[in-house]
């Protein structure tokens, strides 16, 4: 059967792939569906053939699958941030379970039956749980200056302010934004001509305290009528800190690493469980609050802390874990290598009376061998939570070498986690206990708590 491009062919979604794609065959031949779920009957075009598989796009639903409900999103599919709207909610608890054991059989090397699951932490309402978000503006076809989400790997702006992921906020803030640069004429950013000032907004609420933070990426060191907009703002309940961020780099990073600050204290406090944290616009916090309290009490749970132990905690960002650990540990020492994080850390144990912390500045991977090698640092317990990319090896040498009796792994990408756990199962650890939690409802993406001992 010899299939060309835009060809149309039928086929049924047998499985999902690990970013969502549905996967159906013909004649054997493996196909990758976007915006499909296991069980459905659709009608495909052909975009892309390699020897094995292809990618093909949905032209149709012939027959739904009974685990299909309606996307609630009008452009879920054009932006692409929610890969699985059309998947029940049970239904992609199940697919992040299986991601989960998927990649610690496959890359980890545990045999299947060997995992030790628990049950995924679902949300109870999986809307509006997003306490940040970052609007590019720019100009569409008809030169109206708009706002909204990148489309999935392109920079070309989806028109859409009220994502239903974040505040409800988020759409009357950009609205002033917007207004006010028609009014007084503010260029929107060309990533193409490197012209023009206002690049994106960071807006970010404190779901405890209400305490609302915009954050304005400008290709400048000023904005004019700075203080007509910042009235502006003010005029809604909550807001707490608006500043500008300088960014005249020809870059896709969002932020500047320079903060004016225009209004407030710099900062909005937030609390998970009953720990408060500071946080400043370039500070990583947890995008989803509610969960973050579930995945920390996990993490602590399996900290298996009686009160005298010393506790590293390595990706420490302002200190979020640590100071939840705090409360149950002898000591904590922190390892984050941004240094505005670390001061947002000290002010944290500071601000929740915390003594029995301590912060390093650095990367984990030096900061780690040096302590133990120079000053002979242990560790009962040690508790990692590191970007996508995993641990690095020399911080895992270093924790084969230390010997805790246990080590906790917080992971937001399962498969570096399967990779890290096949090393140190290498090397003598053993995997206690794992959980998934869901914190991105929608999307293919899982937190992971997993517990090692020697």
């Amino acid at each position: 059967m010899e299939m060309k491009k835009n060809d149309l062919f039928e086929t049924v979604i047998l499985d999902m792939s690990e970013d969502g794609a549905g996967i159906g065959r013909t004649d054997g031949y493996t196909w990758f569906i976007k915006d499909t779920v296991m069980g459905d009957r659709v009608e495909a075009s052909v975009m892309k053939m390699k020897k094995n598989y292809g990618f093909a796009r949905l032209v149709r639903i012939l027959e739904p699958s009974p685990q299909r409900i309606p996307e609630r999103c009008p452009v879920a599919r054009q932006c692409g941030g929610c890969q699985l709207q059309a998947m029940s909610y049970e239904e992609q608890l199940k697919f992040k379970e299986r991601k989960i054991r998927n990649h610690l059989s496959r890359l980890g090397g545990l045999p299947e039956d060997e995992i030790p699951m628990e049950p995924v932490m679902g949300m109870e309402n999986p809307w509006r749980y997003r306490n940040k978000a970052q609007f590019p503006f720019g100009r569409n076809k008809d030169g109206r200056i708009v706002t909204g989400f990148y489309a999935g790997r392109t920079h070309s702006i989806i028109e859409h302010e009220d994502c239903l992921l974040g505040i409800e906020e988020n759409k009357e803030i950009l609205e002033i934004i917007k207004n006010f640069m028609e009014e007084y004429n503010i260029e929107p950013y060309s990533e193409e001509e490197h012209k023009g000032l206002v690049r994106h907004a960071l807006i970010r609420k404190g779901f405890a305290t209400g305490e609302l933070m915009v954050c304005l990426v400008i290709n400048g060191r000023s904005l004019p009528r700075s203080r007509e907009l910042t009235e502006r703002l003010c005029r809604i309940p909550g807001m707490t800190s608006i500043s500008l961020s300088v960014n005249r780099e020809k870059t896709n990073v969002i932020m500047g690493t320079e903060i004016l600050n225009l209004y407030g204290p710099g900062f909005i406090a937030d609390c998970i469980g009953d720990v408060k944290y500071r946080i400043s616009p370039l500070s990583f916090y947890q995008v989803n609050p509610v969960q973050t309290g579930k995945l920390y009490e996990t993490a602590l749970e399996f900290a298996g802390l009686e009160g005298g132990e010393t506790v590293w905690d390595l990706y420490c960002g302002i200190g979020t874990i640590s100071l939840f650990l705090a409360r149950k540990a002898g000591k904590v020492c922190g390892v984050e290598i941004v240094p505005q994080a670390i001061e947002d850390a000290r002010e944290n144990a500071r601000l929740n009376g915390m003594k029995n912390v301590e912060f390093f500045v650095g990367k984990a991977e030096e900061v780690l061998p040096e302590q133990y090698e120079k000053n002979h640092i242990r560790a009962d317990v040690i508790v990692v939570d590191p970007p996508r990319k995993g641990c690095d090896e020399k911080c895992l040498e270093t924790i084969v070498k230390m010997e805790p009796k246990r080590l906790v792994y917080v992971s937001c990408d399962s498969a570096t986690l399967g990779r890290d756990v096949k090393y140190l199962r290498e090397k003598g650890f053993k995997v206690e206990r794992v959980r998934g939690c869901d914190m991105f409802g929608w999307s293919t993406h899982v937190e992971t708590v997993l517990l090692m001992t020697r």
